[in-house]
């Protein structure tokens, strides 16, 4: 059997092409004129051919010093460009820098997508009822999208949305006329009107200095003066505030103002109504909107506030201007609108302990209105 031998110049390292006819694995040597270790990378070949030829190289050419780890041949390393901008959220809390490579390529693509969906998921405010023309625009799409309404709309005098109050004094006058009939409740916020020096003196510091005390001698009850600090402490400690309050959207809102104790979800629906005059809002648990919802579509029982927000879909976006109307629709027929709607316990009552007080008290048709009492909130 015949070796063939090439010998490569010292000066010129040359690449061996391995021919193996059976597949065989074979080696490609590297030599280089510093004699350094060389590297060995198995390619498979196949040819046509019968026999089997190895290629090597000579004694003289492979240096016979032992190798070190420090002179192995290694491959270079591409350097990447460091951009100067920078992702939040290291893992020690500081800002790690991105190669620019990845910002150019799509690294962060990920990144961007997130900050654009972050964007996009904040909250809009819609115009409130109270800005120019934007009654006009709501009765004509509920004239447009229910027939039925249409025909109340055209009955009745289109509601009026233009009287506003400071949030702060809007809640505690809310706090104040729960469970109350309505001249009842006037004359009480009246004294405490008084004595806060008028309804500009109504703030969170001026609330708090009254003592439950003070505050029972005008006829509030222990429990709602603990409802009044409540309120003017989430204020004092910034949890609230009049400029948050109204830019928040009504989701966040409604979450917030029931961490207040005593206003529950009736309170926030009638102060998101005609305190902040806002647009499409469905208080689906007041026994008013309820039974105007029945007398409207004909319905043989009183709907579940589960079924409100299906019955008044086509209501959207301005269901707080449908709800209005049904409270007018419910005081033509000769019931009261909300009768029962106010009996707030701790901020909020079952359906049941509604239904329960107003066969209790049958004969009690003073108690806050929406229409003529809580329209005074805001």
């Amino acid at each position: 059997m015949h070796d063939n031998i090439i010998v490569f110049p010292k000066r010129n390292p040359q690449f061996i092409r391995p021919q193996n006819p059976n597949n065989q694995q074979m080696g490609e040597q590297i030599h280089s004129e510093s004699h350094e270790p060389f590297t060995t990378l198995l390619q498979p070949t196949s040819t046509t051919e019968t026999e089997s030829t190895i290629t090597t190289v000579t004694a003289d050419d492979i240096s016979l010093q032992p190798s070190s780890s420090s002179k192995l041949p290694f491959r270079s390393r591409k350097i990447r460009k460091v951009s100067s901008t920078a992702t939040p959220g290291g893992s020690d809390g500081k800002s790690e820098p991105v190669p620019e490579d990845d910002l150019l390529k799509g690294g962060n693509r990920a990144w961007k997508r997130n900050a654009a969906q972050s964007t996009a998921a904040l909250p809009t405010i819609v115009k409130p009822l109270s800005c120019e023309g934007e009654l006009d625009v709501a009765l004509r799409h509920l004239t447009k999208s229910d027939p039925l309404l249409a025909a109340l709309i055209n009955t009745h005098q289109p509601p009026t949305f233009d009287s506003f109050h400071p949030p702060f004094l809007a809640l505690a006058k809310s706090i104040l006329y729960q469970q109350l009939a309505y001249k009842a409740a006037t004359s009480i916020y009246t004294r405490f009107v008084a004595l806060c020096g008028g309804e500009a003196g109504v703030v969170p510091d001026a609330v708090l200095a009254l003592s439950p005390s003070q505050l029972r001698q005008i006829g509030v009850s222990g429990r709602k003066a603990g409802y009044l600090h409540d309120l003017a402490s989430k204020y004092k400690t910034g949890i609230l505030s009049d400029s948050s309050i109204v830019g928040m959207d009504d989701k966040s809102l409604f979450t917030m103002l029931t961490m207040v104790k005593g206003i529950g979800s009736w309170s926030v629906h009638m102060f998101m109504i005609f305190s902040l005059h806002r647009p499409d809002v469905l208080p689906v648990g007041d026994i008013g909107v309820r039974k105007g919802v029945q007398f409207l579509y004909g319905l043989e029982e009183l709907p579940r506030p589960s079924q409100m927000e299906q019955l008044c879909e086509k209501w959207k976006p301005y269901r707080s201007v449908g709800s209005w109307y049904m409270w007018r629709f419910v005081e033509a027929k000769g019931a009261p609108p909300a009768r029962a709607a106010v009996a707030l316990v701790d901020g909020a009552t079952s359906e049941q302990q509604q239904q329960q007080e107003q066969q209790q008290q049958p004969q009690q048709l003073q108690l806050v209105d929406p229409i003529n009492g809580i329209v005074n909130l805001g």
